[in-house]
């Protein structure tokens, strides 16, 4: 049984750097390297394309991926662990060895299936956001769980190269290698918590190292356009140091990590996730060098009996439409085409949301009583149950040209499809994980 294990974090969203990764893998001496490229919509979506063609449902760029990681992964031994299947990881598998064997490049894939549930699905289920019904939403396009790394333990004593997943918890991606390489329990509380928290210090990458942290004059960050993504050398009890490679840019420091570790935590004492309860109010973050942090003091308590499912549901269309005011008194002229758009549309779309980029539209409101903008940017969007109901906002907007006040231009109008996002529960039991071999 191995005694420690160096994990990489190489993706944080779906469309994060592909550079960065790459890096990180041909240069960190990593075991693993892991990307987690999947958000609540990011898979709604993509069982919408999956609905219009079978043979689609997987990251849209998994092949640029792929393409660059293959040659680095062969050359290291690197294994790689992702959820960029989402809403269909055997066709990702399928993908992933048509683009190895163009590449001359042997590999085996695993695919994980069962988060889909669905079939499984209780519409008369509450939201956990809403109280409402599920089946009151809208319609129900997608409905996904958060797979543990239970579920991906098989797909790793495969001898799989690369394992690909739909919905898996993002800590899980990490701690599943941690259960295969190290030996861990699936009762082994406090291991899997400390794994918990490597995984979630790294499940965003950049995030770690001074992405979404910086700002100029308070938390200055270093070389932020060459910014190196994370990695965790684990020992066989879960005590973790974080780094980075030696010259890349970017920053991990105990700000850093403590700001990454409450990311998206709701409850410090008990975060919850498929594999275990984590406390992590008594967790110790230590600067141990430059760029490197050593993590323990985290504690665990027995998982949840049910799984969180991400249910998507159509939600409609939004219509919107922009124009800009640039000058003196480009402020007033702005709010004047505002109101023009809002009696215009007044019972023909509800609700309407005007904003004035500049001023208004992060908080609704200006803070600053004597601002005097230079430029102002007007973006008015409203949603509507067709396609034709929302065309009306840009078509509002836009003829503000001739029809508003002076100065009007740069328009832009667009109508984008909706996909709404509610949580729900599901038992354990109904929740079944495949694992299926493909090259």
């Amino acid at each position: 049984m191995r005694r420690m294990l160096r994990l990489g974090g190489g993706a944080g969203f779906a469309g994060d750097r592909l550079d960065a990764p790459v890096h990180l893998a041909a240069h960190g001496k990593l075991d693993y390297l892991i990307l987690e490229c999947l958000a609540e919509r990011t898979i709604a979506l993509a069982q919408l394309r999956r609905r219009r063609d079978a043979r689609a449902g997987y990251d849209e760029r998994l092949a640029a991926r792929v393409e660059s990681l293959l040659p680095v992964l062969a050359r290291t031994g690197t294994k790689l662990v992702s959820n960029f299947g989402a809403a269909n990881p055997l066709a990702a598998a399928e993908a992933i060895v048509a683009i190895a064997a163009r590449l001359r490049i042997p590999v085996k894939v695993a695919a994980v299936t069962g988060d889909d549930v669905l079939d499984a699905l209780d519409h008369d289920a509450r939201g956990l956001e809403t109280g409402k019904r599920l089946a009151d939403h809208g319609e129900i396009v997608s409905a996904n769980a958060y797979l543990g790394a239970e579920a991906l333990l098989p797909a790793l004593a495969s001898g799989a190269g690369i394992v690909v997943t739909g919905r898996v918890a993002d800590p899980s991606l990490f701690v599943a290698p941690l259960m295969h390489e190290l030996g861990w329990a699936a009762d082994d509380v406090d291991r899997l918590a400390r794994g918990t928290a490597v995984g979630h210090l790294l499940e965003c990458a950049g995030q770690l190292c001074g992405g979404y942290f910086a700002d100029p004059g308070r938390k200055d960050v270093p070389d932020m356009a060459n910014l190196g993504f994370p990695w965790a050398d684990v020992d066989a009890d879960g005590r973790a140091t974080l780094g980075k490679i030696d010259g890349t840019g970017g920053r991990i420091s105990v700000a850093s990590a403590t700001e990454q570790l409450l990311y998206e935590v709701t409850d410090p004492h008990g975060y919850l996730t498929p594999d275990v309860t984590a406390d992590f109010s008594a967790a110790t973050l230590t600067e141990t060098s430059r760029d490197r942090v050593a993590v323990d003091g985290v504690r665990g308590r027995a998982r949840p009996d049910t799984l969180k499912v991400s249910v998507g549901y159509l939600a409609g269309f939004v219509g919107e439409g922009e124009i800009g005011y640039a000058g003196d008194n480009a402020l007033a002229r702005a709010r004047l085409a505002g109101e023009i758009v809002r009696q215009r549309l007044n019972g023909r779309v509800d609700p309407l949301r005007v904003d004035l980029i500049g001023s208004t539209s992060l908080h609704g409101r200006s803070l600053d009583p004597n601002e005097r903008p230079y430029e102002v940017r007007l973006r008015v969007a409203a949603r509507a149950s067709s396609r034709d109901a929302a065309a009306l906002v840009g078509d509002e907007v836009e003829a503000l040209y001739t029809n508003g006040p002076a100065g009007g231009g740069g328009t832009r109008k667009a109508v984008t499809e909706q996909i709404g996002i509610v949580s729900t529960l599901i038992d354990r039991a109904r929740v079944t994980a495949r694992t299926t071999l493909v090259g």
